[in-house]
C-alpha cells in the first residue's frame, strides 16, 4: 500500500467515522482516533460485504455500500459507548 492509500484511508476513515456517530443518538465522548479506527474498520468490513453481496462492482459511486459502512460504524460507536460507558447525559 503506498502513502496515498493509507492517507486516503484514514480520511474515508474518519468520514466514515464520523457519519456513523452522527447516526448514533447522544453525545459520544469517545476520542478522534478512536472514532477513525471504527470508521477504517466499517469501511473495510463494509467493503467486503458489498462485494460479497454483489453490488460494490457497480459502475461510479455506489450508496449501498456506504449504507453498509455508516451502519457498521454506528454500531461500532454504539458498541464502544455500551462498553466503555462514556456516553455524556445531559441533566436538566
Amino acid at each position: 500500500m503506498t502513502i496515498a492509500g493509507i492517507i486516503t484511508a484514514l480520511i474515508v476513515g474518519l468520514i466514515i467515522g464520523a457519519l456513523g456517530r452522527l447516526v448514533v443518538p447522544g453525545k459520544q465522548n469517545i476520542p478522534i482516533w478512536l472514532t477513525m479506527l471504527i470508521g477504517v474498520g466499517a469501511a473495510l468490513l463494509g467493503t467486503v460485504i458489498a462485494r460479497a453481496a454483489g453490488f460494490a462492482t457497480t459502475a461510479g459511486f455506489d450508496w449501498r455500500e456506504l449504507f453498509v459502512q455508516v451502519v457498521l460504524a454506528a454500531i461500532g460507536v454504539a458498541l464502544v459507548v455500551g462498553v466503555t460507558g462514556r456516553r455524556s447525559v445531559s441533566r436538566y
